[in-house]
């Protein structure tokens, strides 16, 4: 069987950085053998988590719809930007969402995945700093967060117009956290 692999990144911005980023370590998971769905946040908007509105009215449909995705998948490719040296709040409020209540599995759709992390900035670090953050609360939550991660700095002039990475080195080693995740989870599902 394919390893199932959601790819996706913590920013709903048009062009951004991180979403091309991710549909390269896509393209590297797909290529090593797993079946990725790669989506946009922009596609699963939700409001602010409020634990009123939770209990008052449920799960969001669209918290609901992503956590049922992400519950069919073995892991995840997430590419973090960050922002003031943290975690998005897109991407924040997303996990904050995901990992509420559906059924008395609070955790379901994390607890036992395995995901790839990375990120991409203008800055010179990268968006190493958010990074930190983003393992920290995945591990917290059970998931299994591979070594392997990238960090690309000047991400304003990192990509071509087909957005590929100009540096085919660093195109490579992103290929590698999709393809190291695929091999990860074939090894752990055999």
């Amino acid at each position: 069987m394919k390893p199932k692999i959601l790819a996706f990144a913590g920013s709903t911005r048009t062009d951004s950085f991180n979403k091309k980023l991710v549909q390269i370590a896509a393209t590297g998971a797909s290529e090593a053998g797993a079946d990725v769905t790669v989506i946009d946040l922009r596609d699963f908007q939700m409001p602010l988590y409020d634990g009123d509105l939770e209990q008052n009215e449920g799960l969001p449909q669209n918290v609901q719809r992503l956590k049922e995705l992400m519950s069919s998948q073995q892991g995840f490719l997430i590419a973090a930007p960050e922002y003031n040296s943290s975690i998005t709040g897109v991407l924040k409020n997303t996990i904050d969402w995901t990992s509420r209540q559906l059924e008395n599995n609070t955790l379901n759709c994390y607890t036992g995945k395995v995901a790839g992390i990375m990120s991409a900035s203008p800055g010179g670090l990268g968006g190493l700093r958010g990074m930190v953050h983003v393992r920290a609360i995945l591990e917290n939550m059970g998931v299994m967060v591979i070594p392997e991660q990238i960090a690309v700095s000047a991400a304003h002039e990192a990509f071509d117009a087909d957005n590929s990475l100009k540096d085919k080195k660093t195109e490579e080693k992103v290929k590698k956290i999709g393809a190291n995740l695929t091999r990860i989870l074939a090894k752990l599902s055999s």
